[in-house]
């Protein structure tokens, strides 16, 4: 009886069942229905009136609505977490730039800016990015909602020019023959 038993463990795990188990198989569970589009209805309509869509509820053929503001994510350089700024859908990239530059001080982040002056930034969509986006540039029309913000390459490499120029002096005057 225990090699009975046994061999009906074994069937199971290599996926033979028993004889009732077989038998039953025929007997499939059929399959919910689904409905994959469940906020077809809402689209639409605006949340804030509850008003019903302008055309009757058809939302699938009409065009798809902006919104009137975006959520956008904007990594500082250096910076331990991003920005959260609250864009409309008119800005362009300087007006992004002005914004999270102000939230950035005006929330006492650390490290310090090394200007306050929005001009002296650069937006790119990431850290890996050489290239800023166009300051003229719509945020809607980018395609992403998250970006990099780091200073200029030319007050970059003014900052980094002087503070190397007097730690190189600093380090002449000590190994200077006396």
């Amino acid at each position: 009886m225990a090699a009975a038993q046994a061999q009906q463990r074994s069937a199971s795990f290599h996926g033979r069942g028993t004889e009732q188990q077989r038998h039953q198989q025929p007997q499939q569970k059929q399959r919910p229905k689904m409905l994959p589009d469940l906020l077809a209805g809402v689209r639409g309509a605006s949340f804030r009136s509850g008003s019903p869509p302008p055309d009757g509820g058809d939302t699938g053929r009409s065009p798809r609505r902006t919104p009137s503001k975006v959520l956008v994510s904007v990594a500082v350089q250096q910076s331990m977490w991003p920005l959260h700024v609250m864009a409309s859908a008119e800005w362009t990239v300087a007006d992004l730039v002005a914004a999270a530059v102000a939230l950035y001080v005006k929330e006492g982040r650390r490290p310090l800016l090394p200007s306050t002056d929005p001009a002296a930034f650069g937006l790119h969509y990431s850290q890996f990015s050489l290239e800023s986006l166009n300051p003229k540039e719509k945020i809607m029309e980018l395609g992403s909602r998250s970006f990099f913000l780091c200073p200029r390459s030319s007050a970059a490499g003014q900052d980094v020019s002087s503070s190397s120029g007097t730690a190189s002096g600093r380090r002449q005057g000590k190994h200077r023959p006396g």
